[in-house]
């Protein structure tokens, strides 16, 4: 039956009354829908969307404000809007992705293997810190700038002797302060062999 025949029911929470003004709007809700997709699922989805969202809503209709279509139109254009939008930012992101190789087992090992690699250099940078400055001293000209201990202890002004026990007491500060892995980490083993 037609509009003309029948008032149209407003919106309301009670399902029976809402049943009514769904079949009464449901076709210019589809027409709007339909105007605005060429996807058949997405058309009854959406559809859908802005009853339930009608339903939910019912309570806010205010006749006064306007018509019940009118009212679903202003829900209709939020619904789509939203829709879209999301379906905005889903492209944009499979945009950013698209092209982009995705991370194998190997490259999830590399990752760790920086990450192990950082982790291990600043605790290495930590300990050469908590050196003495004689300490330190011998030890970045020696393993660092590549000088022989008679060249350090030269470039210091002390005797090669005394650069070769400071050397080897910042040797055995940096092995005593590692970590109890049962291992020397790589680092402080290619300082060390740098420093014999």
């Amino acid at each position: 039956m037609s509009a003309e025949h029948h008032p149209i029911a407003p919106p309301s929470r009670d399902p029976a009354a809402f049943a009514v003004f769904y079949q009464q709007q449901f076709d210019t809700v589809l027409g709007f829908v339909t105007r605005r997709t060429d996807s058949v699922h997405l058309a009854a989805d959406l559809t859908a969307d802005i009853f339930l969202t009608a339903l939910e809503q019912a309570g806010s209709y205010d006749a006064r404000r306007g018509a019940p279509v009118a009212w679903l139109y202003g829900i209709s254009r939020n619904v789509l809007a939203a829709h879209f939008r999301g379906n905005v930012r889903e492209l944009d992101a499979v945009a950013r992705i698209a092209g982009q190789r995705m991370l194998d087992d190997q490259d999830v090992s590399a990752i760790e293997g920086r990450i192990d690699a950082a982790r291990e250099a600043r605790g290495l940078a930590a300990r050469h810190a908590a050196l003495s400055e004689p300490l330190r001293a011998v030890l970045d000209l020696v393993a660092v700038d590549g000088l022989a201990v008679r060249e350090a202890a030269k470039a210091l002004g002390i005797s090669a002797a005394t650069a070769r026990v400071r050397l080897h007491r910042a040797r055995k500060a940096l092995q005593k302060a590692m970590p109890q892995s049962g291992t020397t980490s790589t680092s402080v083993n290619a300082l060390l062999e740098a420093a014999s």
